[in-house]
């Protein structure tokens, strides 16, 4: 089956063009990045340069807008609108009615409640319990080998004498 284009016309009169996505049915920018195993709602909206990682899940009458980023494992509610440029980490949880201002930061596993309204460049993150489990489930970098220093440790060698 081959993807349809469908052309829509915004409020100023300029036609729009989106993609129908594999799962779910949601409307697409051809220029935006969409997990295949995401699911986008038939009445939601991802707009152009906007990035939504694997197994996220976007409700009906969201809107993702142009620039941003949805993180893997990450739910948006119904009627929410991701504002330009945002950046939502994974495993964020965002209740349904609430908007995100332009340039906006949510990190990994935070959760914003319903009908919630985030000021442009805010930064929301991890704190108390949450960002100690959160921390504490992320694998460890083993520190890095010390390096010895071989030339100090060699003695020098006396060629052996044939008798």
């Amino acid at each position: 089956m081959a993807r349809m284009i469908e052309e829509l016309e915004d409020e100023t009169g300029a036609v729009i063009k989106y993609k129908r996505h594999v799962n779910g049915r949601g409307l697409v920018s051809p220029s935006a990045r969409v997990a295949e195993s995401a699911y986008i709602e038939p009445t939601a909206y991802v707009e152009a340069d906007a990035r939504v990682g694997m197994e996220a899940y976007v409700g009906a009458g969201s809107w993702i807008d142009k620039g941003a980023t949805v993180g893997d494992r990450t739910f948006v509610g119904a009627n929410v609108h991701i504002g330009a440029g945002c950046i939502v980490g994974s495993g964020v949880k965002i209740g349904s009615g609430a908007k995100l201002g332009e340039n906006a930061m949510v990190g990994n596993g935070a959760r914003i409640e319903r009908d919630t309204q985030v000021a442009a460049g805010s930064v929301i993150e991890l704190k108390g319990a949450a960002a100690a489990r959160a921390a504490l489930t992320t694998p460890l970098r083993s520190p890095r080998p010390q390096q010895r220093d071989l030339r100090a440790a060699r003695t020098p060698r006396t060629p052996r004498r044939a008798a």
